[in-house]
């Protein structure tokens, strides 16, 4: 439960930073076709590294990773306000309690909302994918992050 939990909160910082196209040379984030081709690089490189992961079939992955990419932009999408609402927080002085517990509330609603996402796109994977690779497709996604990361745990 506990490792399914960090797995869960790695994979959704991950998927905030892929998304984002962090620059790491200086932490900004890049303007214009850079950011784009940024993103784009790896995305590659993660639809190239999941393919090889799970043995995905040229069939498999031409319907399988458009599916993926599609979950993990649903998922940004919905974690946008819960984003803004937190970053809104650090800029003001004099937090009530009530402010806290909006912000709590809206970032629940929103794992609540990625849960049902996953679930869904899960039933939709099902049709494309074995038990076995759906088992080790989360697996590849965090293996994917720590390797873009530089993490060395496994």
């Amino acid at each position: 439960m506990i490792k399914t939990c960090i797995g869960n909160f790695i994979f959704s910082i991950f998927a905030v930073f892929l998304t984002a196209a962090i620059n790491p040379a200086n932490g900004q984030v890049p303007q214009g076709k850079a950011q784009h081709s940024n993103r784009k690089e790896i995305q590659a490189k993660k639809n190239a590294f999941i393919t090889a992961e799970l043995g995905l079939t040229p069939e498999e992955a031409a319907a399988f990773i458009p599916l993926s990419e599609e979950l993990e932009k649903k998922k940004f999408e919905t974690n946008l306000q819960c984003r803004k609402l937190s970053r809104g927080l650090k800029h003001k002085s004099n937090l009530s309690n009530d402010d806290y517990e909006k912000v709590i509330q809206v970032c629940l609603d929103v794992k609540m909302k990625e849960a049902q996402l996953e679930k869904d796109y899960y039933e939709k994977f099902s049709k494309i994918l074995s038990p076995e690779k759906l088992y080790k497709y989360r697996a590849a996604e965090l293996k994917f992050a720590r390797s873009l990361f530089g993490s060395k745990k496994k």
